[in-house]
């Protein structure tokens, strides 16, 4: 990683991809939800699911906004962590604090000056909300501004049928997929599964690398810790979803695993994974391992890991994020925003952050992974 740039999109690479893809391919699929209580059951004082997720999700009620003037994607993707956590311990006091912080946000509200605007993955996504908040509801009003967003997204395509929003950033693999996932599961549409797995596939095509992470983008040949996690958790969100015989989940399926391999490689004897991924000397950084964390647990429970072996990775990892959080219910060592930059020094020069919803939203993902 330290040293000359390559082409990455040579056919060697492609050629030596897809030879390891398909072992894993091949790979035998465990039985659903096999041996996983014994690693997602007895934990020590304080660090339950259900304690961690209850307290985190009751501090984002009450939390400020962050970063800009419009809703930021990362507060978006934790009001859906939020949410999705109370529909699962049937918090419906908590559900109603989440539901009543976003009304003022739809069309016409009190904050609709807070509503984001450009046509971009980073604002897209604010339409996760509304559309997660139809799916428990049932109420038509958040699923119209929810859907409005998703069909925004593609209302102007590429020649080739991908987002006029694809730009292939690695971060883009949960905040593009995520709205187009929701969009289905609030409309039961096919239209947004199937774009939904389109741009998954050609986002792997360009930017997996054989040891299975991802680069930060084409020109940026780094695996930046935080990035490799959207993807990560993207990839684990749409396999939820995608049935067995769609024609694109062979190869996302794959992609999921070679990486989820590639990662208990770099997994620390503390549990944790480095802001760049596979530098010992950059620090522990929770926003990642929060995000694999939620990938292996997902994984395990679904029956497409390994469950003896990941299933130790996935909690010694929760045991460790937790120990990252603070007596505020704030996560630290979270890395502050990030560009794609190539340059080694940028990265590992990354400051710490506490309290950023970046690392207090794949916790509640997490959490809500250990309960499903």
């Amino acid at each position: 990683m330290t040293g000359s740039v390559g082409t990455i999109a040579g056919s060697t690479h492609r050629q030596g991809l897809v030879i390891i893809l398909a072992a894993f391919v091949l790979a035998t699929t465990v039985p659903a939800g096999a041996q996983e209580t014994d690693y997602f059951t007895n934990w020590p004082p304080g660090d339950s699911p259900q304690e961690v997720g209850k307290h985190l999700a009751e501090h984002f009620v009450t939390s400020p906004h962050q970063y800009t003037a419009t809703i930021h994607y990362s507060e978006a993707v934790a009001w859906y962590g939020a949410l999705t956590f109370a529909q699962l311990t049937h918090d419906d006091a908590l559900q109603t604090n989440l539901i009543q912080r976003f009304d003022p946000l739809l069309p016409g509200g009190a904050e609709a000056a807070r509503i984001p605007v450009r046509h971009h993955v980073d604002d897209s996504v604010f339409g996760v909300i509304p559309l997660q908040i139809a799916i428990q509801t049932k109420d038509p009003k958040y699923q119209a501004d929810g859907k409005y967003w998703a069909d925004r997204q593609w209302e102007n395509p590429q020649p080739d049928g991908l987002s006029a929003e694809t730009r292939f950033w690695v971060d883009d693999m949960y905040m593009l997929t995520m709205l187009q996932l929701e969009a289905y599961r609030a409309t039961g549409d096919r239209v947004y599964l199937d774009r939904d797995a389109k741009e998954m596939v050609a986002y792997l095509d360009k930017l997996q690398q054989p040891n299975g992470l991802f680069y930060h983008a084409p020109d940026v040949p780094f695996f930046w810790g935080r990035g490799d996690g959207w993807f990560a958790a993207g990839m684990a969100e749409i396999l939820r979803d995608l049935p067995p015989d769609h024609p694109q989940r062979p190869r996302i399926l794959a992609g999921y695993r070679l990486m989820m391999a590639g990662l208990l490689k770099y997994q620390g004897k503390d549990g944790m994974w480095r802001e760049l991924i596979d530098h010992d000397e950059a620090w522990p950084e929770t926003s990642s391992s929060a995000r694999f964390t939620f990938a292996m647990i997902t994984g395990v429970k679904n029956g497409w890991l390994d469950a003896a072996t990941y299933g130790p990775a996935a909690r010694r990892a929760w045991i460790a994020v937790v120990g990252y959080i603070d007596q505020n219910w704030d996560v630290t060592n979270v890395c502050e925003g990030t560009g794609k930059k190539n340059d080694l020094a940028y990265y590992l020069a990354r400051h710490r952050r506490t309290g950023d919803f970046h690392g207090q939203a794949p916790v509640l993902w997490a959490a809500s992974a250990l309960l499903r």
